[in-house]
């Protein structure tokens, strides 16, 4: 049963489920949960086939994440329907010799027998090892860190950042190579599912298509079963964010996007796919109880945060989707996207358009204005500089990016000129492409300031539909350096009080899981001059 969306039948009737919701956000141990109601099962497979996780540190703990599952990856889960007692423990040494920190914790039918244990007190900047036990089973040893200290004067940042993972469209062979990367941290930027049924030329099948909360755990479970994709949420912590195939392609707040079977309720279904979200993903329970009030009124979730790498970078993680407007001029008043022909859609200026919500734009001028980083990075969702698909007189662009939102991107960009430095880095996903570029106070003047760089990750596996037009595309908008329509990968950022460094990596053929990779681009930027220099 997914949060519900509104008052209902099914809200006035989930006392347990408000109970649950107060006893995560209390941060109660297991041992508040009636020892009568713990399971132990046995298992007669697997429980943890669907790997371990570490994300939201801090530089003083971390967020490990796993799911008890009975069943095949493709069937129902049939655990018990009550909770089952877990055992989590954290060391500094792979063979767990030196145990630092352990617990109990409770993996809940609510939450599909999800586990997010958050393990404090424990040594900044610092690499650990972390395992779970269910009955007499164990799961697969996971690597995570630490932050360092707040007030630390941290040299060196590494990073990956990957978004767009589609199941059909190949193996995800890229992590295989990123875990060579000797990362800290790996940026997730959305489209971590699809919820569509099949695709045209598929390398791998799915199901049905996913609307309710079961069939949007079945999909989690699906991709969660690549083993590549296991190994690396194994390797090291992970920030992630969501984009619109978490729910439906291209939905907007609270209205629905394009496809798929039509569903009576788009709010509830919503609801459920942000509930499956937050069991599979490492994410801290205050995404879901810093909205408690708000779940009974559209079951929000909120995922936008920061994480500070000593005083050497700030990292945002934004949310594009859920606090959106509406795409402006679709045609005949669907929903969806569009390509637009900007003269002919005078809604596209109107001030009051939202792409992040008053709250959130009020909260991010907060996190960068008292900034203590070096850097400010910001991960988020697409596509930041404008891209015209048109001429310089008859501009027409893509209404379901930034490039719907001006306003807003205004807002934000010249938040960013405010800003005491030009260390400024957008990270963004979604067109399955890389770009490359300058980010300029207001892109409706060429001549403007620029206020930072930006680097639009291509793909994991999901296809393009660029091709012979980008170097096209690339001459019209010169606040852009570099595009790539066709090759897939994921993106490396090496950070330091000096400079940053960005390589552009991409995979030879992603529907071999055994795939190659190789380094398509190399970036600079010197601390101070927000200017891309092209190494390789």
């Amino acid at each position: 049963m997914p949060i519900p969306s509104h008052r209902s039948q099914a809200d006035a009737a989930s006392p347990r489920r408000r109970a649950l919701l107060q006893w995560l956000a209390s941060g109660a141990a297991a041992a508040s949960w009636p020892q009568r109601a713990w399971s132990q099962p046995r298992f007669d497979s697997n429980p943890f086939a669907l790997g371990v996780a570490s994300g939201s540190p801090t530089h003083q703990g971390v967020v490990l994440w796993t799911r008890l599952m009975q069943t095949g990856l493709f069937g129902r889960n049939t655990l018990p329907a009550e909770p089952i007692a877990v055992r989590w423990e954290v060391a500094h040494d792979e063979a767990f010799a030196r145990i630092v920190r352990k617990g109990n914790t409770l993996a809940l039918p609510e939450l599909a027998h999800s586990v997010h244990a958050e393990v404090d007190d424990l040594d900044a900047d610092r690499w650990y090892f972390y395992r779970f036990r269910a009955g007499e089973a164990q799961s697969p040893v996971g690597r995570t860190r630490t932050l360092p200290a707040p007030d630390a004067a941290a040299q060196r940042l590494r990073l990956a950042y990957a978004s767009c993972q589609r199941w059909e469209h190949g193996h995800y062979g890229a992590y295989h190579h990123m875990r060579e990367e000797s990362l800290d941290l790996v940026l997730f930027l959305g489209d971590y599912i699809y919820e569509y049924a099949g695709a045209v030329n598929a390398v791998r099948a799915t199901g049905t298509w996913a609307t309710t909360l079961d069939t949007y755990r079945d999909r989690y479970a699906l991709h969660k079963s690549d083993p590549a994709l296991q190994a690396m949420h194994a390797h090291c912590p992970w920030l992630v964010t969501w984009d619109d195939h978490e729910v439906q392609n291209d939905y907007a707040g609270l209205h629905p996007g394009d496809n798929g079977p039509p569903v009576a309720d788009f709010a509830a279904r919503r609801a459920a796919a942000y509930q499956a979200y937050y069991e599979h993903m490492p994410l801290r329970a205050r995404v879901l109880t810093q909205g408690l009030a708000g779940m009974a009124q559209g079951a929000e979730m909120r995922i936008y945060a920061q994480h500070d790498f000593g005083r050497l970078a700030r990292i945002v993680m934004l949310d594009d989707r859920q606090y959106r407007s509406p795409q402006a001029c679709n045609p005949d008043g669907r929903s969806g996207s569009s390509r637009i022909a900007v003269n002919q859609c005078p809604a596209l200026a109107e001030p009051d358009r939202d792409m992040l919500g008053q709250d959130q734009e009020r909260w991010l001028q907060a996190a960068l204005s008292e900034s203590p980083g070096h850097w400010n990075l910001i991960g988020q969702q697409t596509l930041l500089g404008t891209r015209n698909f048109g001429t310089p007189s008859q501009a027409a662009v893509w209404n379901d990016g930034w490039d719907g939102y001006p306003a807003a991107r205004t807002r934000l960009t010249r938040l960013l000129e405010r800003l005491p430095t030009r260390n400024n880095v957008v990270l963004g996903g979604d067109v399955h492409e890389n770009w490359v570029g300058h980010v300029k106070a207001d892109y409706a003047q060429p001549d403007s300031a620029t206020v930072g760089v930006e680097f639009c990750g291509t793909s994991i596996t999901s296809r393009s539909g660029g091709g012979s037009k980008t170097a096209d595309y690339l001459a019209r908008n010169p606040h852009f350096v570099f595009a790539d329509s066709q090759r897939k990968g994921y993106g490396v950022l090496e950070i330091t009080p000096q400079r940053l460094t960005a390589t552009l990596r991409v995979v030879d053929d992603v529907t071999r899981a055994d795939t190659g990779v190789q380094t398509l681009a190399r970036f600079e930027v010197e601390s101070g001059k927000p200017a891309l220099q092209r190494t390789l």
